[in-house]
């Protein structure tokens, strides 16, 4: 990965951006701080370099990490901890002390890359569900955008890929760590790009990995309990607290009025002084970018859709009514920073999202295959009652599992999802991690059991999982395939394992069987 350049100044400077940022405790370097020259600083001491400042991070971190960075050429460190480290170095190694180094990560990081997110607009979306998608179709507006005007494709930071300009690849995180964040948008910004678009994580905003940034838009998209675990939130009230926090950095806010707890959405985005709300809706016609008379058609849903500057009907490819929310959400956004109506209204129509409600019918249109990437009770039940809803004439069959580790609320909520809405379930191995994956089916069939349906199987090999649902199908069907999307990584005890994707799995069965 190629670097975006940081800023070379004096030691002071960044003792400035402490202080300034409230975290400096104290700072009683060796030698004076206006003599010492940084031209880098970094939290990985396998990048130190002369000339280093050095953030000493994480609850695992180790004096050997800082004592490696100082023999590759650290001058300084930050650090909640003072390791005295001058006398093994050799020579005076000042140490800023702070209260809290994350936070500390978030301004230094912006500060060693001049702030890019002054020179590019970031455009990021926090939510339970839709962050993804909604990333993906606002992405394709400003995409439109940048054809009419002649300028470059907006860069895209999702929990799938990124693209800064410069560099693009798969995501390790939905939200990267702030050094690495930052980067990004100064490589945005440097190679041209006017608008980025990001998915803002509750870990991320939680732990100020984006503390730096400067939100053109910060979209809320809804709220349901998820990512409630020791290792994650401990409390729904935590989780909520943080997804809140989008506002502060944000000029505009975007909130949609069909979620719950809108009322104390709409007041944090109030609180925060942001300089204009935007709301939406699917229910509510007061909201400022409306859409009704939704009308299902071969090629997707076509709305009519109302914004504070024209109506039109716009064509939105998918088959379930809360895409058409996340649609909303983008062409609020859209209104936020100006983007022109042509942009707008066919900004959506070839659109595919890797992994989200990605569609595979079969030859003979029998039963149509889905492929999302559903991963908690509330997405999978509201994309299972849609399904139900339109399309009432189908068998509805669903292939799923649970993560291990973490998110163990999933297994009810997914469970007692499809116990209620699926004619027939097929429960399997969905990244396990450190548990068995025989524990979590077995704990998931008991809450599909709870709801009254006694139509489930357990299948461990999630290839065989896919082909027995499809072969199982009788008459007209709809199957469902949730949990990984794209994802080409099983998450086992020993670490990532290499695993074929739903995608191309379901594509094979529904092949076979005609």
């Amino acid at each position: 990965m190629a670097l975006a350049s940081q800023i070379a100044c004096r030691l002071s400077h960044y003792i400035d951006v402490l202080r300034a940022g409230g975290v400096l405790t104290s700072s009683s370097p060796d030698t004076p701080a206006g003599a010492i020259d940084v031209s880098f600083a970094t939290d990985d001491s396998r990048m130190a370099r002369p000339g280093t400042l050095f953030v000493c991070k994480g609850a695992a971190f180790k004096r050997e990490y800082l004592l490696g960075a100082i023999e590759a050429g650290a001058v300084a460190y930050v650090s909640e901890v003072d390791y005295e480290v001058s006398r093994d170095a050799g020579r005076p190694v000042p140490c800023l002390l702070v209260n809290d180094v994350r936070r500390a990560l978030g301004l230094l990081a912006d500060a060693a890359y001049d702030h890019p997110s002054g020179r590019v607009k970031v455009c990021a979306f926090t939510g339970t569900k839709g962050k993804t998608t909604s990333a993906y179709y606002l992405k394709s507006v400003l995409d439109a955008h940048a054809r009419l005007v002649g300028g470059r494709t907006a860069g895209l930071f999702s929990s799938i890929e990124f693209d800064d300009g410069e560099n693009w690849g798969t995501s390790k995180l939905t939200t990267p760590e702030a050094f690495v964040l930052e980067q990004q948008l100064a490589n945005a910004a440097a190679s041209g790009m006017e608008h980025v678009v990001m998915e803002a994580s509750s870990q991320a905003l939680k732990y100020d990995r984006t503390l730096g940034v400067e939100f053109a838009v910060g979209a809320f998209t809804n709220i349901g309990e998820d990512h409630i675990s020791p290792i994650e939130h401990p409390t729904f009230e935590d989780y909520f607290a943080s997804k809140l926090k989008i506002f502060a950095q944000s000029r505009v806010a975007v909130v949609n009025l069909d979620m719950d707890r809108v009322d104390e959405v709409l007041a944090a985005a109030h609180a925060a002084g942001c300089e204009r709300v935007i709301t939406y809706s699917l229910s509510d016609d007061a909201a400022d970018v409306f859409a009704g008379g939704l009308r299902h058609t071969d090629r997707g849903i076509v709305a009519c859709v109302r914004t504070p500057r024209f109506t039109e009907d716009i064509l939105v490819a998918t088959p379930v009514k809360f895409n058409v929310s996340n649609a909303l959400g983008a062409i609020a956004c859209a209104e936020g920073l100006g983007i022109e109506r042509e942009a707008i209204v066919h900004g959506f129509e070839r659109l595919r999202v890797p992994g989200r409600m990605e569609l595979y019918p079969s030859a003979d249109g029998r039963i149509l295959g889905v492929v999302d990437f559903a991963h908690n009770g509330m997405s999978l039940e509201t994309m299972l009652r849609d399904l139900r809803e339109n399309y009432p004439d189908r068998e509805l069959a669903v292939v799923f599992g649970a993560t291990g580790g973490k998110g163990v609320d999933r297994r009810e909520t997914m469970g007692a999802a499809a116990g209620k809405f699926a004619d027939r379930i097929v429960i399997t191995e969905d990244d396990p991690g450190p548990e068995d994956p025989k524990d979590i089916c077995a704990t998931i069939a008991r809450f599909v059991e709870a709801e009254g349906n006694t139509n489930w199987r357990i299948e461990m090999d999630r290839t065989e999982a896919i082909r027995t649902a499809v072969r199982e199908t009788a008459g007209r069907a709809l199957v469902i395939v949730t949990g990984k999307g794209r994802e080409t990584r099983m998450l086992r005890r020993h670490g990532a394992e290499p695993c074929e994707a739903d995608g191309p799995v379901l594509e094979r069965a529904l092949a076979e069987l005609s």
